[in-house]
């Protein structure tokens, strides 16, 4: 035995001999990145009364869907869905599982859900008090506040929020060297938007000033013979 197995998996017996000799097989076979021989020790492993195969979810996750090399988004939305199932399996997990489950979505680039998903449990505890998901929460805010197009102006909600997340995320994490550069993009962000607004401001004054200094054409008046 190489790797430390489950509880259920120890014993003498020769069953429980077999199923230590494929839990070796499946780690070492991960450590070589040989994740085709790890996923097949894992399918038998799964299978198996001794294995509480939901306490691994994270080993799970990431074998999960890997021999499917050529769909990069098909294989990411099969760890979401595995993912989503395990947060009901496995509540004394969940903190955890959330913090996977934001960062897949990330790699699904399905940035709306993934902020909804983290909506919905920062207000409560224990994920308020998670430095981890609140800078997800931001960097996923202040992604969404980025403008569609260029000359268009940051949405300041989001931005406002994203703010508020990363302040957070500093309060439990002093020393936070994430949080703290989100900060500063945030305030350069909003100080670029007041820049903008000003100068805008500012040509509509120059224009408003142009049509009522400009010089009036006079009138020519036309006789007929």
């Amino acid at each position: 035995m190489i790797f430390a197995t489950p509880a259920e998996a120890r014993g003498s017996s020769a069953r429980k001999t077999h199923l230590r000799r494929l839990w070796d097989i499946m780690n070492v076979s991960i450590q070589r990145r040989d994740l085709q021989r790890a996923i097949r020790a894992w399918n038998i492993l799964v299978r198996c009364k001794e294995v509480d195969w939901k306490s691994m979810w994270s080993l799970g996750v990431h074998l999960l869907a890997e021999n499917n090399l050529d769909n990069v988004s098909e294989r990411q939305s099969s760890k979401v869905d595995f993912l989503r199932l395990m947060m009901l399996q496995r509540p004394e997990d969940r903190e955890m599982i959330l913090k996977e489950l934001v960062l897949r979505l990330i790699l699904c680039e399905r940035y709306r859900e993934a902020l909804e998903d983290l909506e919905l449990y920062l207000p409560s505890f224990p994920y308020q008090d998670n430095a981890t998901l609140h800078i997800y929460a931001g960097m996923v805010s202040l992604y969404l506040a980025q403008p569609k197009a260029a000359g268009l102006e940051p949405n300041t909600k989001l931005l406002r929020e994203a703010h508020t997340y990363f302040e957070r995320a500093m309060t439990l994490e002093r020393d936070n060297s994430i949080a703290q550069g989100c900060m500063h993009l945030v305030k350069t962000m909003n100080t670029a938007d007041s820049h903008l607004a000003e100068s805008d401001d500012e040509t509509l004054v120059h224009r408003a000033q142009e049509r009522d200094y400009a010089p009036k054409r006079k009138r020519v008046r036309v006789t007929t013979g």
